[in-house]
């Protein structure tokens, strides 16, 4: 048992409380980790204002982050003390149905007790006095210590920076890997939603080799950023072009390649699929859609040959393949610095989270030491 400093959210639409948690030891199959750095995502927000279904309140949020090894728990072998490690909102397993198709990076192996924010055994490992408090993703990395599961955990070279690689744990694997997976060399694309994700969609496009990038978003705020990382064009809908379909498509001579959508919003999706060159043309979507919301386009679209995706974590195996990631960023390839444009303590967490709403930070990151 140990105390750690922790933001919990108590209720949708309250401020996060700062204060002291009791984080019991790992037991089987666990591991505790002590958190150096998390990044704030876009994802947490939907816990803070109560559209995530799977939160169970009280609860500590945050997904993006990394740290230290400093327990593991009975049957454990693949971490040992002192290791580096990022956690994982999506487990790998390697043994269920989904781990061995290779067909996905999906593992459900704990999903269900994940989505009630407790561990594999159905406990909880927070607690604030004697109420429990629930994990968040399965990882709460917005307390200083945290126990996650060992299928959660990518073990990670102990050179790359921490305060850096956290957003690893999902905006830039989401970006990155989604771009690696879908783009081509000289594929023409569209990202729709400039966010951590969709910059990092345009940094992985540029390395993949597009020879046109065009992001579209509703703020200007991003891209000096997105310029920077490769985007060839920008739209604003409605100020820069009416229609932002066709405004894609006389910039392509009809339509892209691959289409990102990063906003969750359906008529954004809708437009994503819409922009696709005809016979191969592929919309990719990343953004998280309302509860119970329902997309429709014409078949035509698809039966002429045109593919609609979609993409978690970026198609990226944590476990087995988030290590090479980390290794092309070490090498130079991929970009962190320029996205890290705030850096705070846990008890600025939420004028850190008013810097996202207003557009003002790429990402922000809690520095636990």
């Amino acid at each position: 048992m140990i105390n750690s400093q922790a933001a919990i959210c108590v209720a949708p639409n309250e401020p996060l409380e700062v204060d002291t948690v009791t984080v019991d030891g790992p037991q089987a199959g666990e591991v505790l980790v002590e958190i150096v750095s998390s990044g704030l995502c876009h994802t947490d927000l939907t816990a803070l204002e109560g559209i995530n279904t799977s939160s169970v309140y009280p609860l500590i949020p945050g997904h993006e982050g990394a740290g230290r090894v400093v327990e593991v728990g009975k049957g454990v072998t693949s971490l040992a003390p002192g290791d580096h490690v990022i956690p994982l909102y999506g487990p790998e397993c390697g043994e269920c149905s989904m781990c061995r198709s290779k067909r996905t990076n999906l593992c459900w192996t704990i999903k269900p007790t994940r989505d009630r924010g407790v561990m594999p055994n159905g406990s909880p490992r927070f607690r604030r006095g004697r109420e429990p408090v629930h994990h968040f993703m399965g990882t709460s990395t917005f307390s200083r210590y945290t126990v996650v599961p060992e299928i959660a955990l990518a073990k990670i070279r102990k050179d790359a920076p921490l305060d850096k690689v956290c957003l690893f744990g999902c905006g830039v694997t989401t970006g990155v890997g989604a771009a690696l997976a879908h783009v081509r060399e000289g594929d023409a694309v569209a990202v729709f939603g400039l966010g951590g994700i969709g910059v990092n969609i345009i940094q992985g496009a540029r390395i993949a080799g597009a020879s046109r990038i065009i992001g579209i978003d509703i703020s200007r705020s991003k891209t000096e950023l997105a310029k920077i990382y490769g985007m060839t064009d920008f739209i604003v809908p409605g100020e820069d072009a009416p229609d932002p379909v066709a405004a894609i498509r006389d910039l392509t001579s009809g339509g892209v390649d691959v289409a990102f959508e990063c906003t969750g919003v359906l008529k954004v999706m809708r437009q994503s699929l819409d922009c696709c060159k005809p016979a191969w043309g592929t919309s990719v979507l990343l953004g998280v859609e309302p509860a119970g919301a329902e997309l429709s386009f014409p078949p035509v679209q698809v039966r002429y040959g045109k593919s609609i995706l979609g993409s978690y974590f970026g198609g990226i195996r944590g476990r087995s393949e988030l290590p090479a990631l980390i290794d092309r960023f070490m090498q130079g390839e991929i970009d962190i610095d320029r996205q890290i444009t705030h850096r705070l303590t846990l008890r600025q967490i939420n004028e850190g989270f008013d810097l996202m709403r207003n557009g003002v930070s790429v990402r922000s990151v809690v520095m636990f030491e």
